[in-house]
């Protein structure tokens, strides 16, 4: 490490530094803000939440899920990026921001979220560093895109530390960023990340210009519970569980059902009505008890909001 100073100063008025030992505070953020300091030796500045995100089974359309991913964030001034996850304990890094150029040896965890601070620094945001820490809620069996709330909370929670106090992060410049520096993602599930409102669709094909559209989706609110159902057991016998799963549901009451994402996985979203929730859920597992197969997990989905500043 050189001379240099290590770390901007944190103060408490720029919100995060005292979240840790909030009693009232999100017990996910609280954690995350502690693993921060924890692992840094000093608390965040920021801690920011973003929804998992979802498409719907119409096209063009996709929504926020109310599970979060959250990022803690305390800036540097030494060109050092230090990463941790609660996710993966044993495989914190200390890595130069290194904005051009093959970027260094980092764990596999860590390599997307590096590329957004690399792409971030390119683009102005955190040139001098960050301490940064993520965390979902969901791993990766529940079926739901990990990736995309994580590069968005890591995107909004380093643009704010480094921004003048008070100045929020222009959210349309960081979408374009993503979708630049990552263009493997998937760009829908980024926007309903950044634009979603609660109980509300956000509708992808507006033209360019237009202001963004939202239909209403609240699924709740006519009686009805969207439920994501993931599988488990052997890759290579989730399609057919996944298929089996949706019939048995299907013949117990469920209205709909469709892939969370663009290409089928483990887990399909679910519309049913709220009244044959339990019919449905005892349907599916009946069948899965009697094969001998791992019963498949049930998630209740709240229509959400956009990412947010955890204050």
């Amino acid at each position: 490490m050189t001379g240099a100073e290590p770390a901007a100063p944190v103060t408490a008025d720029r919100a995060g530094g005292d979240l840790a030992r909030r009693a009232t505070a999100d017990p996910l953020y609280r954690l995350v803000a502690y693993a921060l300091e924890a692992a840094h030796g000093r608390p965040p500045a920021a801690v920011w939440s973003a929804p998992y995100a979802f498409h719907l089974g119409s096209p063009g359309l996709v929504a926020a899920a109310g599970w979060p991913t959250a990022a803690a964030a305390a800036p540097r001034t030494d060109g050092l990026v230090r990463l941790s996850s609660l996710g993966h304990p044993a495989d914190s890094c200390d890595l130069p921001l290194t904005p051009s150029g093959p970027p260094p040896a980092a764990p596999a965890w860590a390599v997307r979220p590096y590329a957004v601070l690399r792409a971030l620094a390119r683009a102005g945001y955190g040139t001098g560093g960050t301490d940064l820490h993520v965390q979902g809620s969901l791993t990766g069996a529940a079926g739901l895109a990990t990736a995309e709330p994580t590069d968005c909370a890591v995107a909004l929670a380093v643009a704010d530390v480094h921004a003048a106090t008070g100045e929020p992060p222009d959210r349309e410049r960081l979408a374009r960023l993503l979708a630049a520096v990552l263009p493997d993602g998937d760009d829908g599930l980024r926007r309903a990340v950044l634009f979603a409102r609660p109980g509300r669709a956000l509708l992808l094909n507006a033209r360019p210009g237009r202001r963004r559209r939202h239909v209403a989706f609240d699924p709740a609110a006519s009686g009805a519970r969207l439920v994501l159902v993931a599988v488990r057991g052997e890759a290579a016998d989730r399609p057919r569980d996944l298929a089996r799963a949706v019939a048995r549901a299907r013949r117990a009451g469920a209205l709909s059902a469709w892939p969370p994402g663009p290409e089928p996985g483990r887990s399909v979203l679910m519309l049913l009505p709220e009244a044959r929730l339990a019919a449905v859920r005892a349907a599916v597992a009946e069948d899965f008890r009697d094969r001998g197969r791992p019963v498949p997990r049930f998630l209740n989905i709240a229509v959400a909001g956009a990412a947010r500043r955890e204050e």
